[in-house]
């Protein structure tokens, strides 16, 4: 499976099952907390935060995976810069919603920050576990 293409995609998902399967319960729990509290815009907005994360994380791993495959590993700007068009991209398409479904859309920046956090602690246990180790 090496390339660019869907199959290293679908191998970025499959390695993220767990980031996946969080991201998912917590697009579900945002709007199960919010829709009863007569709020139910805030959670999709949420959920539509929490997705915009995990592709974010994913295209990552995705571009990692590319490069670890193909052999070329990308230089510090290359990866500065291909991370920095991501961010870009995600941060561009949350601050429209935020703006055109404002205050609801609000929610967004909830939700990217939420499963940002999230990703974190599940990069930084395995880290900590191999310091723990040395």
């Amino acid at each position: 499976m090496s390339g660019s293409g869907p199959a290293s995609l679908v191998r970025a998902f499959s390695n993220q099952r767990r980031s996946v399967l969080v991201a998912l319960a917590l697009c579900v729990a945002s709007i199960w907390i919010c829709a009863p509290l007569g709020n139910w815009e805030l959670g999709v907005f949420v959920a539509i935060g929490v997705l915009l994360s995990l592709v974010n994380h994913v295209m990552t791993e995705q571009m990692l995976l590319t490069s670890v495959e193909s052999g070329d590993m990308p230089t510090r700007n290359q990866y500065a810069s291909r991370s920095l068009v991501r961010l870009l991209g995600v941060s561009l398409v949350a601050v429209v919603l935020a703006v055109v479904f404002w205050p609801a859309g609000a929610g967004v920046f909830v939700g990217l920050a939420l499963f940002h956090l999230i990703a974190l602690v599940f990069t930084g246990i395995p880290l900590l576990k191999e310091i723990k180790k040395v």
